[in-house]
């Protein structure tokens, strides 16, 4: 039987009717492509994106940002390696998923079975569905990638407590060409006041920028140990971080006095 990891947060980080969701991506992006008029085009196709995961009011404007930078490669684009911390389940190591598909309110994305017999040869990573049952950070992209590119495989993997190098090592593995994009969820300071989350979070972002996983933990970005991998092979690579948007939810729909912080990069 096909085994299908269904959706978790439909309806409550975003909408579960297919036609709402769909319009609220789409608004999303529509902003974030005139926004992106606005710069000087980047040089560069992106590799890979490092994107926000809370509820769409809240991070989807800025996750927008960085989606609407596929619009180039939307229809190259054949497998999503997507990587985001765990939130409900201790974990060391990364865990893939037993699932044949993750399903959304959009349809079930299928899971690359090959890219993940690739990943379980290596250290620190095990076949683990307790912790996708619930996670929220690898499910909220999906929607955005389902409306951004023509059709794609899947390689989910929610990261606990994991080196850089152990991280970088899994990338390289199945690091691919051009049909291969890479996402990391993370968001950034938590619960500070807009003007210190401002702080916190500009240095971060220039941390992220630098490729300094060193300088992330996990007060800086929830997601800091996935990062930190991408960010290992940014500088293993020779790559380019370039910061397309820098938010919190002060920004975007919450109150000013306890806010989570936002970031949108894109590597190249």
């Amino acid at each position: 039987m096909r085994r299908v990891r269904p959706a978790a947060v439909a309806g409550t980080f975003y909408p579960d009717d297919p036609k709402t969701l769909a319009a609220t991506v789409d608004r999303a992006l529509a902003a974030a492509r005139a926004l992106a008029a606005t710069r000087p085009p980047s040089a560069a196709p992106p590799k890979a994106l490092v994107v926000p995961h809370a509820g769409y009011v809240y991070s989807g404007p800025v996750a927008a940002v960085a989606y609407a930078e596929l619009d180039p490669v939307r229809h190259a684009i054949r497998r999503v390696v997507l990587l985001g911390p765990s939130h409900h389940v201790a974990l060391d190591g990364l865990a893939a998923s037993s699932a044949d598909a993750f399903d959304t309110p959009l349809g079930a994305v299928p899971i690359d079975a090959a890219a993940r017999d690739t990943v379980q040869t290596l250290s620190g990573v095990v076949v683990d569905d307790e912790a996708h049952a619930a996670e929220h950070s690898l499910e909220v992209q999906l929607p955005f990638l389902q409306r951004c590119l023509e059709r794609f495989a899947l390689l989910p993997l929610v990261v606990g407590r994991a080196s850089p190098a152990v991280v970088a090592a899994v990338l390289d593995a199945v690091w691919g060409g051009p049909e291969t994009l890479v996402v990391v969820s993370s968001d950034l300071s938590h619960y500070h006041g807009y003007a210190s989350a401002r702080r916190l979070d500009a240095a971060t972002a220039a941390a992220i920028v630098a490729a300094r996983p060193d300088a992330i933990g996990p007060e800086e970005a929830c997601g800091c140990h996935p990062l930190g991998g991408l960010l290992e092979t940014v500088r293993r690579r020779g790559l380019a971080v370039r910061l397309l948007d820098l938010r919190s939810s002060g920004d975007t729909a919450g109150p000013r006095e306890r806010v989570v912080g936002y970031g949108a990069f894109a590597v190249a």
